[in-house]
């Protein structure tokens, strides 16, 4: 099928970067190419680039689908793609278009299943913080909490990527700051909108967390995804600094605007079964950043691969996969967005060390790694075109709905 193309500034750079994989220009953008064949970049938008190619790696040629992101346009906005909940899924095509972008890529890994945890609902919640359009959504699950591969050696779930409004992109790390301040004391917030919650610990549920149960919460340890769930756990509902509810067990359901749901489990439980209907309560909470004073309009989880132009340490060179990344360059003003594909002949993928050798050579500084297999899904709309079209074959056949994504829009 052959397709409209129209050139944006900005191609250029993505020539470059294909050269650096000894590529040729030349074909469609529709489909899987042979191996050795590669894209030319082709712009969808003012500041915004797609382009196709293979790899070869260890584990039998990728194919790879890339997005240039030129944040020095003043047309380009980039935002969080979200369902509207905390706990929600949608396909990132679905959400693109919801949010009239140009491009984007699935988000951070989520709470996608509990066989572990029989007749307790998969919140389909993210492993870590959230910020959409300037707005704090949820806060990390403990490490140990996680979905997805094991972290590479210092990384936590607190770590992100983000773009401040200062329309920058940067990794940092976002720790929860919060408490709760009863008339006997002061107790600090374990978590905010999270599908889990440290032991001992009472977390705060506001009306962006959606209507899936709160039991999930009080499942695992900070160690053990599979532990038993807690059965020692309370509840209690505050709205207007007062507790004007409480509960034996997490509930389920809409919370109100202007509510906060508080849930407890062991000490935290001990903490919240204290509080009495009407009495006084403060709730607060905020993300704090660990490197950026600049605050942040865009931020998810996943994990850093490549950090001042080098792969971290200890980053896993056997496991290969289907996987989607984000980088930086030229000082923040440039995001790369790369997805494989997941169409049988390329399904094997890449491994983690091979993706941040990848990122290096498209011209990325810095590159943090994103929920692969299933999950990995590039969108973007031609020019003309009325909505976006998924670019990339996920593994699985189809879309899968994701918590969140990164989205691209530009005022052509």
């Amino acid at each position: 099928m052959t397709r409209r193309r129209k050139r944006f500034a900005g191609s250029g750079a993505v020539r470059r970067a294909l050269t650096a994989f000894g590529v040729l220009a030349g074909a469609a953008l529709a489909g899987a190419s042979p191996a050795g064949a590669a894209q030319e970049a082709v712009g969808l938008a003012p500041g915004v680039t797609y382009a196709r190619f293979d790899i070869p790696a260890s584990h039998g040629t990728a194919h790879a689908h890339v997005l240039t992101v030129d944040l020095r346009e003043p047309r380009v906005r980039v935002d969080l793609l979200h369902p509207g909940a905390v706990a929600a899924r949608a396909p990132v095509s679905a959400m693109a278009d919801a949010r009239g972008a140009v491009a984007g890529v699935n988000g951070d890994f989520f709470n996608i299943s509990e066989t572990q945890h029989p007749g307790v609902e998969a919140t389909g919640a993210s492993v870590g913080p959230a910020i959409g359009e300037g707005r704090v959504l949820k806060a990390a699950v403990p490490n140990g909490q996680r979905f997805g591969p094991a972290l590479p050696p210092g990384a936590t779930t607190e770590d992100v990527f983000g773009v401040g409004v200062d329309r920058r992109a940067r990794t940092d790390r976002l720790t929860l700051d919060g408490s709760l301040r009863t008339r006997d004391g002061r107790v600090p917030l374990g978590g905010l909108n999270q599908y889990a919650l440290p032991v001992d610990s009472v977390g705060a549920f506001t009306e962006r967390w959606g209507g899936v149960s709160r039991v999930r919460a009080t499942c695992g340890t900070d160690t053990e995804r599979a532990a038993p769930c807690s059965g020692d756990t309370h509840e209690a509902t505050v709205r207007g600094g007062r507790v004007v509810s409480t509960a034996g067990t997490p509930g389920s359901g809409p919370i109100a605007p202007g509510s906060t749901v508080l849930v407890g489990r062991e000490e935290g439980a001990r903490t919240l079964r204290a509080l009495e209907v009407g009495e006084r309560v403060r709730v607060r909470h905020r993300l704090v950043a660990a490197a950026s004073r600049v605050p942040y309009r865009l931020a998810l989880g996943g994990y850093p691969v490549l950090a001042g132009g080098r792969p971290l340490p200890g980053l896993d060179d056997t496991t290969s996969a289907v996987r989607t990344a984000v980088g930086t360059a030229d000082g923040g003003r440039r995001l790369l967005l790369l997805a494989l594909d997941g169409s049988p002949e390329y399904r094997t993928g890449l491994t983690i060390a091979e993706v941040a050798g990848t990122m290096r050579r498209l011209g990325s500084v810095d590159a943090f790694g994103l929920d692969g297999g299933g999950s990995s899904t590039l969108v973007a709309r031609a020019p003309g075109a009325a909505g976006v079209s998924v670019r990339n074959h996920p593994a699985g056949g189809a879309e899968r709905p994701v918590p969140n994504g990164i989205g691209i829009r530009s005022a052509s």
